[in-house]
């Protein structure tokens, strides 16, 4: 039995290298892509679905549902970092790299405290797969994925940490420490049409 972590669809706010809000959906080829997740993860054992409150995530942990048939709770926990007033700004017309900031933007999550909470939700994670009797899908962001393999799992030998994760990409944790990593960034399962926009932006 394994976790599963799931980064959402593509939006058009990540097409767009958009800094993005609370609100925006996923794009016609987000919704493709979370549908072919789906279908790559039917069959698996799947128990339980636990997703970002987030709308471009709980719309792919719905489709993941479709398919799977299991359950879904939502965490506000999962949600990406916070970036307040930088939200729905252009990245690439900042000047500095928003996602690399170590102090709070305005009306906004500082890394450390966005550290924190991610851990809380690792725990939490954890602690829900323990109580299941199947495989745990876990629905978040691009960062807070990156934060989780950081800080809390175990890259194989030679497996470096990829620079950015693809939307609707899979990771796969052991459930026990070490949370030793057995996929990364897996996105094979999406076809020529719905594939991973490298130049997309990646968290946010």
């Amino acid at each position: 039995m394994a976790i599963f972590l799931i980064r959402h669809g593509e939006t058009a706010s990540n097409a767009a290298r958009i800094v993005q809000t609370p609100e925006v959906p996923l794009s016609a080829r987000g919704v493709a892509q979370a549908e072919q997740l789906g279908r790559r993860l039917a069959g698996l054992g799947v128990g339980a679905i636990v997703s970002s409150d987030l709308r471009r995530a709980v719309m792919t942990a719905e489709r993941v549902q479709a398919f799977t048939g299991a359950p879904i709770t939502l965490d506000a926990g999962l949600q990406e970092r916070n970036f307040g007033d930088l939200r729905g700004r252009s990245y690439d017309s900042l000047g500095f790299d928003p996602l690399t900031l170590d102090a709070a933007p305005p009306g906004g999550e500082s890394a450390a405290a966005f550290r924190a909470r991610v851990a809380r939700a690792f725990a939490h994670v954890v602690a829900l797969r323990g109580e299941l009797q199947g495989d745990l899908v876990v629905v978040t962001h691009g960062l807070v994925i990156g934060a989780m393999l950081a800080a809390h799992a175990r890259l194989g030998a030679g497996i470096p940490m990829p620079e950015r994760l693809g939307n609707a990409s899979l990771t796969i944790l052991d459930p026990s420490p070490p949370h030793t990593v057995s996929l990364l960034d897996h996105t094979a399962h999406l076809d020529a049409v719905a594939a991973d926009d490298p130049q997309s932006l990646s968290g946010g």
